[in-house]
């Protein structure tokens, strides 16, 4: 091996080594429950959840409103090319 080759296998091994560590540091990823959690806690999630998709229902509206605009300008501006 060259010493170009060396130095790629040794960054390489720096990084991986650098990210175990780091793994270790941060612990476990554990998924977050909400069993045996603060009724408050729970009823505010699920409060959220509901707004969140009051939101997203609100998102698809206004994005078909300004498809739809989109639409119609492209039509007008055929029609004024016609004429």
């Amino acid at each position: 091996m060259n010493s170009g080759e060396m130095m790629v296998v040794m960054i390489v091994a720096v990084v991986m080594i650098a990210s175990i560590i780091k793994a270790v540091i941060a612990g476990p990823r554990h998924p977050v429950t909400f069993e045996g959690s603060d009724p408050k806690v729970k009823a505010e999630t699920i409060r959220l959840h509901e707004e969140l998709a009051q939101l997203k229902d609100r998102v698809k509206v206004l994005e078909r409103i300004a498809i739809e605009k989109e639409d119609s300008l492209t039509k007008q501006i055929e029609e004024l090319r016609d004429r």
